[in-house]
């Protein structure tokens, strides 16, 4: 990793997250609101950076006051910022998100015109992919061109330059025409990914046949209710070329499986839940933290099980990903790795 400009590169979704100050209430009865950041790459390099990682965010931001929001934030982080432009004829992506535990996480998503949506093949080849330690791609980014086809390139020179690719599933119903899509743009990336990160959920929509096997109740658009075959999922995207899926599964744990028939559980730590949203990304962190340390996969998730664990406690994402010291400690007293 000397050599490397960057340990990794995070490529996607960028915003401000308005979390409801009102825990517990209906989303109607909000009275107030706090601005934090989010979304996942955003969140995933802000995770790796309090780690000790050197990470860099691509993504877009508008030349307005909420992008000044984004990047000053992301300095603060020592996340690196040089790769994300400014773009004057789109908006900063905002969230607005309900608080009401232990099973009820309602966001609103205003990405109309949104300028991480704006990315270029030009952005993506002015970060130099080739000189990070891995790319991480999140699977909104998919969602519609240009970033779409930005997204493709980014992992075409990472797979050739022999960089491991992570992808993400990060499945919004919401943001794609037909929910069919999400699976077959999915599926055309994964020859190039080499570890896949999805809820049970995301990799059922990354199979998706028919639209009528996905219901969103509450507005959790984070957590959408998917029918179909779980294993017979996970063997589709297995046998498109992914060494390594991880499923993660919440308050259990994840579940390992590579491209071998290897199946490894990896429990998780219980804790009393005051916020879902960001954990998935919080999980990503501490993983690709372990990864690029040379941990085995077991470890690896372990770590990333014990980020995740850490950012369910707070009320928000981003601005609550834990530091390495702090995951240590969690870990430590919570039985080990």
């Amino acid at each position: 990793m000397k050599d490397k400009k960057y340990d990794l590169i995070s490529y996607g979704r960028s915003s401000i997250d308005l979390y409801s100050q009102n825990i517990g209430a209906d989303f109607v009865d909000i009275k107030g609101f706090d601005a934090f950041v989010g979304g996942s790459p955003l969140n995933i390099a802000v995770g790796c950076s309090r780690l000790g990682l050197k990470p860099a965010l691509l993504t877009g931001v508008g030349e307005d006051k909420v992008g000044d929001f984004i990047i000053e934030f992301l300095k603060k982080e020592k996340v690196e910022t040089s790769l994300i432009p400014r773009i004057r004829s789109a908006r900063s992506s905002a969230v607005v998100l309900g608080i009401e535990p232990p099973d009820r996480f309602p966001l609103v998503y205003y990405r109309d015109n949104c300028a991480d949506s704006q990315i270029t093949i030009d952005d993506v080849v002015k970060a130099q992919i080739e000189q990070c330690g891995l790319f991480e791609i999140s699977g909104t980014a998919l969602n519609i061109e240009p970033t779409r086809s930005a997204a493709f390139y980014g992992a075409e020179v990472a797979f050739d330059n022999d960089i491991p690719v992570v992808l993400d599933l990060d499945f919004r119903a919401d943001q794609w025409h037909d929910l069919r899509s999400f699976g077959i743009t999915t599926r055309a990336l994964l020859p190039k990914v080499k570890i896949a990160l999805g809820t049970e959920e995301e990799i059922l929509a990354a199979t998706l046949s028919d639209a009528a096997q996905v219901s969103i109740k509450h507005q959790q658009i984070s957590a959408p209710e998917i029918t179909g075959d779980i294993d017979q999922s996970i063997a589709n995207i297995l046998s498109l070329g992914v060494e390594t899926l991880i499923v993660k599964r919440g308050a259990e744990g994840v579940t390992v499986y590579d491209n071998k028939g290897n199946k490894q559980d990896v429990p998780g730590f219980p804790v009393k839940i005051l916020n879902v949203l960001g954990a998935g990304d919080a999980f990503a962190s501490g993983f690709i933290y372990g990864y690029l340390q040379g941990w085995d996969m077991y470890k690896s998730c372990r770590m990333g099980n014990a980020s995740g664990a850490q950012v369910v406690l707070q009320p928000g994402c981003a601005n609550f990903m834990p530091y390495l010291d702090e995951s240590m400690k969690f870990i430590e007293d919570h039985g080990g790795f």
